[in-house]
């Protein structure tokens, strides 16, 4: 039986439970476009940039008023989450009870993509490794809401983070998000196109994950183009920069273009500094703007806030270049292919993406060795 959105929420307010922040999985899609939407003034909700920020924010919350907060995130995030639920809300440190709500990709038994299996699988076993209680929330688990109030009792009584697992299926689609009134006039897709028609045949691509690897995968295709010289970050969210750092640094006579997007960008901001710091001269930064987590269903990122250009400069990027539509985006490409690095350029993008959008056909392993047989020149590229 599925869950309507406003009856979780009153399940949590019920129990005093108002405050929600953490980053958005497809997996609570519905559940996500409601707390977007929810005029209700108890409610509060922070937008955070990593799972490991959205436990802290939620700690300070605590510490801040003595309630219970609401930590979502997809397994994956589970990841950047470890170190402050282990030595911050532990039990055996400052003992914070908080509840976290996590979206199940690749479960055991259900089909998903290869960067969710392995997490799918050892997930129950790291929480219960992490000693942290969970149960399981799904179409077939019973009262839902009485699974919730039994969660945040015992978060209470026992001062320790307690988990609820997501099922897929588990939220009946409920309130959609106001989307904004204006759009860029460039997609996503027309922004990888055009980059594709500007870079020399011999540079290296690392693709963001999610919809961005996707799209660059499909424009190769219908281009007549291969593969081998791009490496499709299917996951590891946030970290596309550094693995294009890394490869930059060690191959320094190839371009490395690295094209993220907002909310991978923020996540692991982190990666700008070591960027600026190290200075790879042959490395190029394009972050597709929409203000959105586009991949799991369009929630909003703190990006309209963001000055990436500034940011980048800040960080030691020797040129950095906001725009927006083709035009200029085009004439920027032309530009930076020229300047010397590390140089960013940011450009707005409309949220979305075609509904018959497909994914890799290769599988990682595949994708990993034939770049590294194009960075060791034994590549026909």
């Amino acid at each position: 039986m599925s869950l309507a959105c406003q009856d979780l929420w009153q399940a949590f307010k019920d129990e005093r439970v108002t405050f929600f922040t953490g980053v958005p999985d497809s997996t609570f899609k519905p559940w996500m476009s409601f707390l977007a939407a929810c005029e209700d003034p108890a409610m509060r909700h922070i937008i955070a940039t990593n799972e490991g920020e959205a436990t802290a924010i939620a700690c300070g919350y605590h510490l801040a008023t003595g309630e219970i907060p609401v930590v979502y995130m997809q397994n994956s995030g589970l990841g950047n989450a470890v170190n402050p639920l282990v030595s911050l809300a532990d039990s055996q440190v400052y003992a914070i009870p908080l509840i976290l709500m996590i979206g199940w990709r690749g479960e055991p038994d259900r089909h998903d993509e290869p960067q969710h299996l392995k997490m799918g699988g050892v997930l129950l076993p790291i929480l219960q490794d992490m000693g942290i209680p969970y149960t399981i929330i799904g179409p077939s688990e019973g009262n839902s809401a009485l699974i919730v109030g039994k969660a945040v009792i015992a978060a209470r009584e026992q001062s320790c983070p307690q988990a609820l697992i997501i099922r897929h299926g588990v939220f009946k689609e409920c309130v959609n998000r106001q989307e904004p009134e204006t759009y860029p006039t460039m997609s996503r897709e027309s922004a990888i196109r055009a980059l594709l028609g500007e870079i020399n045949h011999d540079d290296v691509i690392v693709a963001t994950t999610g919809k961005t690897a996707r799209e660059l995968f499909e424009l190769r295709e219908t281009l007549g183009q291969g593969h081998s010289n791009d490496f499709l970050s299917v996951g590891s969210m946030g970290f596309a920069s550094a693995i294009a750092l890394g490869i930059a640094l060690n191959a320094p006579n190839r371009a490395i273009w690295v094209i993220d997007g907002d909310g991978a960008a923020l996540m692991h901001s982190g990666n700008l500094a070591t960027i600026g710091h190290y200075a790879p001269q042959n490395l190029r930064h394009v972050i597709l703007d929409n203000h959105t987590h586009d991949s799991t269903g369009g929630q909003p990122t703190v990006s309209p806030s963001v000055d990436f250009a500034t940011l980048a400069k800040a960080n030691g990027y020797c040129a950095a270049t906001f725009v927006q539509g083709k035009t200029d985006f085009l004439r920027a490409l032309r530009s930076h292919k020229e300047t010397r690095g590390p140089s960013m350029i940011t450009v707005c993008v409309r949220p979305g993406a075609r509904e018959d959008l497909g994914r890799p056909t290769i599988f990682p392993t595949e994708n990993k060795r034939d770049l590294m047989e194009v960075l060791r020149g034994r590549h026909k590229v």
